[in-house]
């Protein structure tokens, strides 16, 4: 049975966003999979092949916000995670339980220092990438 690619397309095209979150999490339920693993691979392969300057440069303007431990405090550094994403309870909890883990990729500098210092005073080890 030949599978219509179009027509996977055209349906995911009618879907709204929450559909589509919902979609996600089934398949990575049925198939044992994550959508995030690509793109830490993604930003993790330029930083490791780039041995240019322009590269280094590039590195200062954005930087991605690494939760190394979660510390004594878990709670607090879960509200804290909650309160600078978008991720739900379960899912911050997840991220902060499985440390390390990236909180943000690709922040300002400011907004990086921010975090940090918010995870870091609630009891988290926090690093800049």
């Amino acid at each position: 049975m030949a599978t219509d690619v179009q027509g996977v397309l055209d349906t995911l095209g009618k879907m709204t966003v929450l559909e589509l979150v919902e979609l996600k999490k089934a398949i990575e339920e049925e198939w044992g999979v994550t959508a995030a693993a690509p793109v830490a691979v993604a930003a993790a392969a330029p930083a490791a092949g780039g041995g240019d300057g322009g590269a280094a440069e590039e590195e200062k303007d954005s930087f991605d916000v690494v939760i190394t431990a979660a510390g004594d405090k878990k709670i607090q550094v879960i509200k804290v995670v909650r309160s600078v994403t978008s991720l739900g309870l379960k899912e911050a909890k997840d991220l902060v339980d499985g440390a390390p883990g990236t909180v943000r990729e690709a922040v300002a500098k400011d907004e990086a220092e921010s975090i940090k210092a918010q995870l870091e005073e609630a009891g988290a080890t926090v690093e800049l990438k």
